[in-house]
Formats: C-alpha cells, structure tokens, sequence
C-alpha cells in the first residue's frame, strides 16, 4: 500500500515569537512520519497567515526558502482562526491524502500524530485529538470549557467532548465537507456532521511554549455563541416555552387580581406592578436579542461572501493553484 501523503495544516496570528521554536518540532514529527514508512515524502507542513501585522509571513517564506516541506499562504486580511483552519484544508485538499490541523503554539502534542496516522491506515476518515485532562488551565477556565461542552450537547450541538482543533481528516472527509457552504463557521461542530468512521486520540496538553495566547475571554465567549447559535435551534424553542409559561403565570395572575378586585381586598400599590413590568420587559428584551443573533446569522448566510481569500502562496503552492469552487 502506498503511503499517504500527509499536509499539517497549521494557522498562525502574529506568531513571530512562537513560529521558530514550533516549527522545527513539526518538521521534526513529519519527517519521523515520513521515515517510519507511515506518510510519503511529498508531505507538507502547510502554515496559513491569518492577516498577522507582526513577521510570522517572513518567516514562514524564510521557512519555505530553507526546506521544502514549509509551505505557506496568506490571508487578505485576518478573518479569524476558524476561517484560517477552513483556508488550509481546502488548499490542501486535493494535495494529499490527509490533513491533520494543529495550533501553531506548541500546547498539543505532536506525538498524537503517530496514533491518528495509525487509525486513519486501520480505516477512520476523522481522527479526533481529545484532551486527556486540563489541570494545565485555571479552575474557572476548566469549569467554564467543561461546562460549556456539557451545555452545547444539551442543546442538541454534536461535539466531541474536551476536542479543540487538533484532527485528522481524510481527502474523502474534506470533499464532502467542502460541501458545508455556512459563513458562520463551528467547526468542531460542522465536522461531526460529515459522519464516516471516526475515533479519538488522547493526549496531554502542553503549555504554551512562547509568546501569548491571541485567544482571550472575549474571543472564546464568542467562539462559544457562535457554536451554540450556529448548531442548533434549541434556544429559539425554549424561548417559546419560557413564552407559554410566562403566558400562563400572566392568566393565573389576572384572574388573581380580577377575583382580589371583586371580593373588595384590593390594595393599591407599584411595587408588584413595577416588577411585574421589569419582569417582563427584561424577558422580552433577551428575547428579542437571542432571535435578533439568529436572524443576524442568516443575513450573513444570504449575503454569501468569501469564507477566506489567499492574497499570497509560497512557491509550490503558488504553482498548484486551487479551482475557484474551493477558494469560498
């Protein structure tokens, strides 16, 4: 059986500090792959510059320029790390064989991808790299991650529980999830959707080796909304049943007030109407703003601009250019 061409696709955000201490572990792992008769040596090591303002592009092309297993391309602008992950596998889609996506900062173990290499030769199409444990992070970081996976479940998301971007995915896997057109990208929710055999891959997670994270609080509730409005319409059904019951707790108190009324125990007072009113006016506020977030998605999804656009490529990429179909 021939061995598989394998492109590490690996996004990158003003990685100017990290880039070349990583880099060399990466170049490392592949040509162990390769060596061990596991991938061919056509395998790349695919770095996507989402949009840095630092020098992480002049290094990747200074990587490219050194070893010809570094390649490169460049976002127009930045876009975000889950629209740089989608850029990469589509470039490298109709490239290789299988594509395994990894965070530039070192935190996942590369070792993991001897294991996901070896299910994908047994069978699996998407290979899931899950964290053994997180005593790496802060108690609230872990209580909040673990919550939220909890929750999305719940809301009827199909996610792999404490599984980030760390995956393997077979050419077959990525054309058929090429066909997933959604601008509102979730991807390791969209991914599961794809179905094929599929199984996980444990491993630790590793501090980060340089530089600081470029994923703050901020940035990690709205990756989280995002997943939660993007993959299920849970939300929007428990609203109309708060609705019923709100509804239903108004009758029982109108019928309270006109009984209180004709019995003659009326007592004026706006305490209980001003809350009554807070109450609802509150309500109906959250509401409004949890449907206004989906009729939200759905202009952008009508609009149907570019998910990414390449401005730059290194050479070998450059020299295999994608149809236009893959580049949206």
């Amino acid at each position: 059986m021939k061995a598989p061409v394998l492109y590490i696709v690996i996004p990158c955000y003003n990685e100017e500090e990290v880039l070349p201490v990583t880099s060399g572990l990466f170049l490392k792992k592949l040509r162990q792959l390769i060596e061990a008769g596991k991938i061919a040596d056509e395998s790349r090591i695919l770095f996507v510059n989402d949009g840095s303002r630092d020098r992480t592009w002049s290094i990747i092309t200074g990587l490219n320029r050194e070893d010809a297993h570094f390649q490169g391309i460049a976002q127009s602008r930045n876009r975000g790390h889950q629209n740089a992950v989608l850029a990469g596998l589509m470039e490298a889609m109709n490239r290789c064989d299988i594509t395994i996506s990894i965070d530039c900062d070192g935190q996942d173990d590369v070792n993991a991808m001897d294991e996901m290499v070896d299910a994908y030769l047994d069978g699996c199409d998407i290979v899931y790299g899950v964290r053994r444990s997180r005593d790496t992070d802060s108690f609230f970081k872990r209580a909040t991650a673990q919550g939220y996976y909890r929750f999305l479940n719940r809301m009827g998301a199909e996610v792999v529980y404490n599984h980030a971007d760390y995956r393997l995915m077979s050419s077959r896997a990525l054309h058929e999830f090429a066909k997933f057109r959604e601008v509102n990208l979730y991807l390791r929710g969209m991914v599961p959707l794809v179905g094929f055999k599929s199984c996980c891959v444990y491993y630790d997670r590793h501090e980060r080796l340089a530089g600081e994270s470029h994923y703050p609080l901020r940035k990690m509730l709205a990756l989280a909304f995002d997943g939660i409005t993007s993959l299920s319409v849970k939300p929007i059904r428990l609203i109309t049943l708060c609705g019923l019951v709100i509804c239903l707790l108004s009758f029982i108190g109108i019928i309270w007030a006109v009984a209180t009324s004709l019995s003659g125990r009326a007592v004026a007072g706006w305490a209980s109407t001003a809350c009554l009113v807070c109450f609802v006016g509150g309500m109906q506020a959250l509401f409004l703003g949890v449907i206004g977030e989906y009729i939200g998605k759905i202009y952008m999804e009508v609009k149907s601009r570019p998910r990414y656009i390449i401005s730059d490529r290194t050479e070998e990429m450059a020299g295999h250019p994608q149809d236009a179909a893959d580049k949206d």
